[in-house]
């Protein structure tokens, strides 16, 4: 069996994850509307049908804000604990209410969902996976640090949306005034690009096929960043970033193998070396040939001159057509060259 994941939005405006198999699926928290989560269900030929059950992490609107509605509208039941129930004022109809501990997994027909506790400035904080026969997928989002819980579960999944909330350099330079900045890295807040990012590489299961890096801070982070951040140490395993905006593509986890690369191993060997023999110059003491200089003799040889070509030439005897011309210019007065023109 396999399972079909899709994010429907992540955010501090609104977070539903779907998982679900062939016959029936479960959201995890249901923070936009209604109308909203119908809507790109519809686009991604997902059926409400198939949803059995609505799971509430936390009371936070932005995880709870459409789950009444959608209840109503679909007779859905809501499993959420006393506390978070309380602290969200919610008011869901008591035949839909469905407390669930940590102790004890939840079964929606084949899907069986496991709470765990973790690290959040909410009344009763907790994180799902959700498992059918030998498939997990977890949901991890709104978890202040990495703590033994968080990484105990995380080693067990196929695949899972885990929280990237911000860039450390990003919010300490930000507009967020200090007390907030401090909310967010102190421990009951989010984890950041780096934390997500060591969790990844260093408890990553060989069989984790696709990871949805989700929640990320609209103001103090960038999807193309942690892109990049995390393709660097994908080896296999499909990274994907959810949009704050729109829902993802459903992914097919089907528990398969994943091929990743093999580690290139450098043998050295204790083999002799070659190396080659140094060259030795010999200079002797055998006397140097030179080539002896040029000597350029000049004599006082008088030298012959030439004799200018006009000399050379003797006077023509002058035609008798230009004696007339010259006379009659003399009598005239028109000059030689305007003779000639």
């Amino acid at each position: 069996m396999s399972l079909f994941i899709t994010s429907l939005n992540s955010g501090s405006n609104g977070n539903c994850y779907y998982v679900g198999n062939d016959n029936e699926a479960v959201l995890i928290d249901a923070g936009i509307s209604c109308r909203e989560t119908e809507r790109r269900m519809q686009r991604l030929g997902l059926s409400m049908q198939k949803v059995k059950a609505v799971f509430i992490s936390h009371e936070h609107i932005d995880h709870i804000r459409g789950v009444t509605v959608l209840s109503n509208k679909y007779q859905l039941p809501v499993y959420i604990t006393s506390d978070t129930l309380k602290h969200g004022g919610l008011q869901l109809k008591d035949h839909l209410v469905s407390p669930f501990s940590i102790q004890d997994p939840v079964n929606i027909g084949k899907l069986s969902v496991k709470a765990f506790a973790k690290e959040h400035d909410a009344a009763e904080p907790h994180s799902f996976t959700i498992t059918q026969e030998a498939v997990t997928v977890g949901v991890f989002t709104d978890i202040g640090v990495p703590c033994n819980n968080l990484v105990h579960h995380f080693r067990q999944c196929h695949a899972a949306f885990l929280e990237a909330n911000y860039d450390e350099v990003m919010l300490e330079k930000g507009r967020y005034p200090v007390f907030l900045k401090n909310r967010i890295r102190g421990g009951k807040g989010h984890l950041s690009n780096t934390q997500a990012l060591t969790l990844f590489t260093n408890c990553r299961p060989e069989f984790m096929s696709h990871l949805l890096l989700s929640h990320l801070s609209r103001d103090n982070n960038d999807p193309q960043l942690v892109q990049s951040l995390f393709d660097q140490h994908a080896n296999g395993t499909q990274i994907i970033v959810a949009s704050r905006y729109q829902e993802t593509a459903v992914y097919h986890v089907t528990g398969a193998p994943v091929e990743r690369a093999e580690p290139v191993t450098l043998q050295v060997t204790s083999a002799p070396v070659e190396r080659s023999e140094p060259v030795t110059l010999q200079v002797t003491n055998a006397p140097v040939e030179r080539v002896e200089p040029v000597t350029l003799q000049v004599t006082s040889a008088p030298v012959e001159k030439s004799v200018p070509i006009a000399n050379r030439i003797k006077a023509l005897p002058e035609s008798k057509a230009n004696r007339s011309r010259r006379s009659a210019s003399r009598n005239d007065g028109i000059s030689q060259l305007e003779l000639f023109h």
